[in-house]
């Protein structure tokens, strides 16, 4: 099934060959992101300009509605990369929510780069016309849902958690897509929506004729985060500089973690991803200050010690650059036979043929991570 939107982003060729020397990459790159509008498209784009000035790559950037959507193109091989989230990372690596479905399963994701800028948070966003000021106050309000995108619904569950309450707590409205959402914000069809603090849907909410407030995380709160981590534990709290409302401010207190990730899958050529990798690192500062939140890009804020392994070209960069360690493989390592332990009890689940699926891979999956020592999440 292709959700995927037909929207592309294409850049000209009109680069110096001496430079197109430095990256060895093919002269077409393809990448999905987000849904136009995101920060992750935004990004994308950005990465994509600066590429089109310092070679011969055109990149281009299609914007998928979902997880599903941007992972099944990178699945198939259509294109080489995705500039996607959590969902599209480590809950596809995990085999959870839609990655638990029987055509699909747990993916051999492989991290390039991640945003790990600091600068944003990504947070349930509320409509500036309720009057609300915690979480807790989205008891009974209409929270929006996007089907087919886990990551996004997994986050506002956190937040939800943190504020107390569950998804019964709260009107659960449906849209096809992240930009949906947003807009069915700024209209009046719902009322809270999540998203990266710098996406261009939440720039247009603030705008808009309700306004926009992000209810903040108390660091003090610790059994509030503490719900919160137990639906998401790639959570930080965090204190964000840039985003809709908070632009010019001394800051928003809530939480984040790394988003956009750019991943590929493990079978993806090494020379092909090294060269991505060195591109992206390289090139920062063609790209750096060109999009809201970009910063985060930088190889000195890369976490090497992430909860999705990188990939065996971008290893190789590091090591190049002096920025890759033994602790940093071992963890790498460990990654790696998890999702191997992962890949085998869907294997065995498959084979089994079960009249219940999604309750026999659900103890398939929990028992194998707690065989293999793993941590159990989900």
């Amino acid at each position: 099934m292709n959700v995927l939107t037909t929207t592309v982003v294409a850049f000209g060729l009109t680069a110096s060959i001496a430079a197109a020397q430095d990256f060895d990459l093919p002269k077409q790159l393809s990448w999905t992101a987000y849904d136009t509008g995101s920060a992750g498209y935004n990004q994308a784009v950005a990465i994509g300009a600066a590429l089109q000035d310092a070679t011969e790559v055109n990149l281009r950037v299609l914007p998928g509605k979902n997880d599903v959507s941007r992972t099944e193109p990178l699945r198939q091989g259509r294109v080489e990369f995705s500039a996607t989230g959590v969902g599209g990372s480590f809950m596809a690596q995990e085999g959870v929510f839609d990655f638990g479905a029987e055509n699909w399963g747990p993916q051999p994701i492989r991290v390039l780069l991640a945003n790990n800028g600091g600068a944003i948070n990504l947070a349930v966003g509320v409509a500036g016309d309720l009057g609300i000021e915690t979480y807790a106050d989205l008891k009974g309000k209409r929270v929006s849902y996007i089907v087919g995108a886990p990551a996004l619904n997994v986050n506002t569950e956190a937040y939800l958690a943190y504020g107390g309450l569950t998804w019964d707590d709260v009107e659960r409205v449906d849209f096809g897509g992240f930009g949906a959402s947003w807009t069915g914000l700024i209209e009046g069809q719902v009322d809270a929506a999540f998203a990266s603090t710098n996406s261009g849907k939440a720039y247009e909410a603030e705008a808009g004729p309700r306004g926009l407030f992000w209810p903040p995380i108390d660091p003090e709160d610790t059994d509030g985060f503490a719900r919160m981590q137990e639906v998401a534990p790639f959570f930080n709290i965090n204190k964000a500089k840039v985003g809709a409302t908070i632009d010019g401010t001394d800051g928003y207190q809530g939480a984040g973690y790394a988003y956009p990730v750019l991943t590929a899958i493990a079978a993806t050529d090494e020379g092909l991803v090294y060269n991505m990798t060195k591109a992206m690192v390289e090139l920062f500062p063609k790209y750096d200050g060109n999009s809201p939140g970009i910063g985060g890009w930088a190889l000195d804020k890369q976490n090497m010690e992430w909860v999705v392994p990188y990939h065996e070209g971008a290893i190789r960069y590091f090591k190049e650059v002096d920025a890759w360690s033994d602790t940093a493989q071992a963890h790498n390592d460990k990654l790696v036979q998890r999702q191997e332990a992962l890949t085998a009890a869907w294997e065995a689940t498959k084979a089994a043929n079960p009249s219940d699926w999604e309750a026999a891979w659900s103890e398939a999956r929990r028992k194998a991570l707690k065989d293999g020592g793993f941590s159990v999440v989900f």
